[in-house]
């Protein structure tokens, strides 16, 4: 019988942490899903330890070893390697519901189609608190661009997508010297084909850590300015609303100047919303440069 679901992990010298979403997955009540490591060049004992996981026989695992791409190219090679109906990521830091598996399996037996992109369902904390808001119950399907603009939803939210769909998507691009590129880029573009199924169930525990991508945005910004930029282009083409859009054109700006390149107006898709955008994209270059703080900004 074919495995429904892949549980994909991202994972980076987390040999500290990554036993939670193991021991999670032993725990899971349902059995059809298949965990797929992607290890982005660790040097610590990833391997090993995946290895003896994998002698133990308890969870069915897949591990890939790549050298370091980021988060991004992580995230491509898991796209190529599928080969479930379904998938989700956990990553590395974060660990599944109970039954999560089968909460996810059973829904989408019993609700999805070929209409739908997937299923989007809850983060919590390791306590159990909802992060964010929850979804609205009034409605049955929804793009994600849809339910953080019109429904006003905040907080992550754990994504399961029919891998049919992430594997069609161009992947994501690799830039020479950077090891980010924002993963909502795939979301965008699945967002114009289908919808989301809503599941107000909580499917992952997530814990911001220290080292995580959450919690050092800035950062992320100074050292990854053309995959940011990248990004922005789309997210303007596809922007929900005229503020939406007009945020994107200035972190558009802002990535520009980063990078040095002041032809960023002859190349914008939206040249009016990029020219009024320009005065606050500057002030945001000039913000990010010289600041060193870490915080948590919605990209």
């Amino acid at each position: 019988m074919a495995v429904t679901l892949t549980v994909f992990t991202p994972t980076f010298n987390r040999a500290y942490t990554l036993h939670l979403c193991y021991e999670s997955l032993k725990r899971q009540t349902s059995k059809d899903f298949v965990w797929l490591i992607i290890d982005d060049g660790s040097s610590d004992q990833t391997v090993e330890l995946v290895q003896g996981w994998m002698a133990e026989g308890v969870v069915p695992i897949r591990y890939h070893y790549q050298e370091n791409q980021g988060m991004h190219g992580a995230h491509n090679t898991a796209y190529e390697l599928i080969e479930t109906e379904l998938n989700v990521c956990i990553d590395s830091d974060d660990y599944m519901a109970d039954n999560a598996v089968e909460t996810i399996v059973t829904f989408w037996k019993e609700n999805g189609s070929d209409q739908y992109a997937g299923i989007v369902g809850l983060d919590a904390t390791p306590g159990g608190d909802i992060i964010g808001t929850r979804l609205p119950e009034h409605i049955k399907a929804s793009t994600i661009t849809d339910l953080y603009a019109k429904h006003k939803i905040k907080g992550d939210k754990k994504l399961v997508y029919r891998s049919e769909l992430t594997r069609e998507c161009p992947p994501y691009p690799i830039f020479a010297g950077e090891k980010y590129c924002p993963l909502s880029y795939k979301y965008v573009l699945i967002d114009q084909r289908y919808p989301l199924l809503i599941m107000n169930e909580v499917l992952c525990h997530v814990e911001y850590l220290e080292d995580g991508s959450s919690l050092n945005i800035i950062k992320q910004y100074k050292k990854n300015p053309r995959g940011f930029l990248f990004f922005r282009k789309v997210a303007m083409r596809y922007a929900p609303t005229y503020k939406d859009r007009l945020r994107e054109s200035a972190h558009y700006v802002s990535a520009n100047l980063m990078i040095g390149n002041y032809k960023f107006l002859f190349e914008s898709p939206c040249k009016w919303t990029t020219l009024l955008a320009t005065p606050i994209g500057i002030l945001l270059y000039l913000y990010i440069r010289n600041t060193n703080k870490a915080t948590v900004v919605k990209t």
